[in-house]
C-alpha cells in the first residue's frame, strides 16, 4: 500500500524509505510537532505475528532507551500503529504494526565508507574503533550485549563521527537469550568464535566483532571468505585471523597487538571489557597520528582532518592555504625547540623524562645514560644490548627490542624469561615502574636487589633468587603502552631493579620497550 505520507502514531509523517531488512523497514520521517527529521522502524506486520520476533522488536526499543551516548543512535519513542480496520495481525495485545522512532543521523553506514575508501587511513580507522569502543562501553554498562556489531550498524554523520546502531538482535546479560532455530543470530563475516558456536554470548563477544571491523577498515576486506555463511562462521571458530600487518605493513606493531588481542579465540587472552580495549586503541592512535604528521592524537582532531560523511573534502591545506603555511612554520619551529631540549637532555647524559607525567606524591627518579642492561641469564648470549640505552633516553621513538623467537615462547636452554635491569646508583626506594612500549600485551614481573651475582654463564639454571633477585614485587600480565605498575617494597631501597619478561605479545616474536621510567 502507498504508505508514504502517511501519519504514524498522529505526528511523524513518512518521507521515504530509507532501508529495509527481513524485519522491519526504516523511513526517513518528520516529527510535525517538534519539526525535526526523525527515522521510524516499523516491523512488518506478518513478522508482527510471531511472538518471538514481536519481544525482540520490543526488546530493542527497550534495550536502546537505556543508553544515552553520543555514538549510539537514541531512541526517542515507540508503539503500535493500529490497523486500518482494527483488526489484530498478532498476538494480544498486538492490534497493529509495532514501530519505534530513533535519532535520524544525515550521513551514511561505515561499510559504505569502507567500499569507497578502503583501506582507510590508519588514524581514521583508529579513530572510529575508538568511537565504537566507546559506545559499546555505555552499552556493556547497562549489562546490554549488541551480538550484530559490523559496519552496516555503525552510521558515519556528515560531520564524521560514528553512531552504533540496530540493536536488534540485542539482549541483558541477565535474560534468557531468544534463539531461532538453525540461525546463528549476527553476521558470520564478524560473529565471535562462541556465537557461532552457540555458546553464551559475553561483552567480549562484541569486541571481536569490533577487532574484525577494525581489520576490515585497515585491510580493505574482512578476514575470511567461504562459499557459504556457516563456513565463514566455521573459520572464525578453527583459523587463526591472517596476519593484519602482513596486510597493512605500514602498521605500528602497537595497532597490530591491538587488533591480534581483539581477535583472539581465546576469552583468557581477548579483551575482557571496552575500557581495556578503548586504552590501547587511544595509545595506539597516539602513535599512529605523531608517525603520520598529525599534531594530535585526539580522536576528534584526527577526524575532522580526515575525510567524513557523505562529502569529500579537498584536505585542509588545500582550502585553507595560508594557514597551513602558518601552521607549517610554527610546527617547523616547536620541532626546533624539542629537538634543542633533548640535545641538552642528551648533552647531560641524566634521566628525567619530560614526556612522563608527573602525579601527585610521585617523583621521577635521574638514572644515567648507562643504567640499564640486558638480562638474559637462561640464554645463549646478550639480547641487543647495543642498542638498551634507548630505554633510558627520554625519547619513545628509539627502542630495545629482544630478540626474535620465531616460536613465541622464551622458554631458554636453562629456563623461562629475559628481561633488563636499572641500576639506580646508589639506591632508591621506588614507587612505580612506568613502561612505555609499541608491542604491548607482553607479561612481565618485576624485582629488585642491592648485590646480584652476575658471574653464571648464559644458560646457567640457577634461579632468579639464588642470583640475590628478591621478589616479585610488581607484575602484570598484559603490559599496556604507559603502564605504570606498582612496587611494593615496604618504603625500603634498592640498587638494581629487574623488568623479568615471561611471556611475548600475542602472535609476535619479539618485544620492544621504547622507556623505563622509575618513581619514588
Amino acid at each position: 500500500m502507498g504508505i508514504l505520507g502517511t501519519l504514524i502514531g498522529g505526528r511523524y509523517r513518512l518521507d521515504a524509505e530509507i532501508g529495509r531488512g527481513g524485519m522491519s523497514t526504516v523511513y526517513r520521517a518528520f516529527d510535525i510537532v517538534l519539526e525535526r527529521p526523525v527515522a521510524i522502524k516499523m516491523m512488518h506486520r506478518e513478522i508482527a505475528a510471531d511472538s518471538d520476533q514481536l519481544e525482540r522488536f520490543r526488546r530493542e526499543a527497550r534495550s536502546v532507551a537505556q543508553i544515552n551516548h553520543p555514538h549510539v543512535v537514541r531512541v526517542i519513542d515507540a508503539g503500535e500503529e493500529p490497523s486500518p480496520d482494527g483488526t489484530p495481525v498478532g498476538p494480544a495485545g498486538t492490534v497493529g504494526t509495532p514501530y519505534i522512532v530513533l535519532e535520524y543521523v544525515e550521513g551514511e553506514t561505515l561499510k559504505d565508507v569502507i567500499r569507497r575508501e578502503a583501506p582507510l587511513e590508519i588514524p581514521q580507522a583508529l579513530a572510529y574503533a575508538i568511537e565504537i569502543a566507546r559506545a559499546l562501553g555505555a552499552a556493556h554498562e547497562r549489562q546490554i550485549v549488541h551480538r550484530d556489531v559490523k559496519p552496516h550498524n555503525v552510521l558515519i554523520s556528515e560531520e564524521g563521527g560514528a553512531k552504533i546502531t540496530d540493536f536488534g538482535i540485542a539482549r541483558t546479560l541477565t535474560e534468557e537469550g531468544l534463539t531461532m532455530a538453525g540461525r546463528v543470530l549476527g553476521t558470520t563475516d564478524y560473529v565471535s568464535p562462541e556465537q557461532a558456536l552457540g555458546h553464551p554470548v559475553t561483552v567480549q563477544s562484541d569486541l571481536y566483532s569490533l577487532g574484525v571491523v577494525l581489520y576490515e577498515m585497515l585491510t580493505g576486506e574482512v578476514p575470511f571468505h567461504g562459499e557459504t555463511p556457516v563456513a565463514v562462521a566455521m573459520k572464525h571458530v578453527r583459523e587463526d585471523i591472517p596476519d593484519v600487518q602482513l596486510r597493512r605493513p605500514a602498521l605500528s606493531a602497537a595497532t597490530a597487538a591491538v587488533v591480534d588481542r581483539a581477535v583472539a579465540k581465546d576469552l583468557s587472552r581477548r579483551y575482557p571489557d571496552a575500557a581495556s580495549l578503548l586504552a590501547d586503541l587511544e595509545d595506539a592512535l597516539a602513535l599512529e597520528a605523531s608517525r603520520s604528521g598529525q599534531a594530535t592524537g585526539e580522536v576528534t582532531t584526527v577526524l575532522r582532518s580526515l575525510p567524513g560523511g557523505t562529502r569529500r573534502r579537498l584536505p585542509w591545506r588545500m582550502r585553507h592555504p595560508a594557514r597551513w603555511a602558518v601552521s607549517l612554520a610554527l610546527l617547523g619551529a616547536t620541532v626546533a625547540i624539542v629537538l634543542v631540549v633533548l640535545a641538552g637532555q642528551t648533552h647531560k647524559g641524566t634521566g628525567v623524562a619530560a614526556n612522563v607525567p608527573e602525579r601527585p606524591g610521585l617523583e621521577q627518579v635521574a638514572l644515567s645514560q648507562t643504567a640499564a642492561h640486558d638480562y638474559n641469564p637462561f640464554g645463549t648470549g646478550p639480547e641487543n644490548r647495543d642498542l638498551i640505552d634507548n630505554v633510558v633516553d627520554n625519547d619513545p621513538n628509539t627502542t630495545w627490542s629482544t630478540e626474535q623467537y620465531y616460536e613465541h615462547s622464551l622458554r631458554k636452554p636453562g629456563g623461562v624469561g629475559l628481561g633488563l635491569y636499572l641500576d639506580a646508583a646508589p639506591k632508591v626506594a621506588a614507587k612505580a615502574l612506568e613502561i612505555q612500549t609499541p608491542t604491548p600485551g607482553f607479561a612481565t614481573q618485576l624485582y629488585v636487589a642491592n648485590h646480584v651475582d652476575l658471574s653464571q654463564p648464559y644458560g646457567s639454571s640457577e634461579s632468579l633468587a639464588a642470583r640475590g633477585w628478591q621478589g616479585p614485587v610488581g607484575s602484570s600480565g598484559y603490559v599496556r603502552n604507559r603502564q605504570r605498575i606498582q612496587l611494593d617494597l615496604g618504603g625500603r631501597a634498592y640498587r638494581y631493579y629487574l623488568m623479568w619478561m615471561t611471556a611475548l605479545p600475542p602472535s609476535r616474536e619479539s618485544a620492544t620497550i621504547a622507556d623505563l621510567t622509575l618513581f619514588r
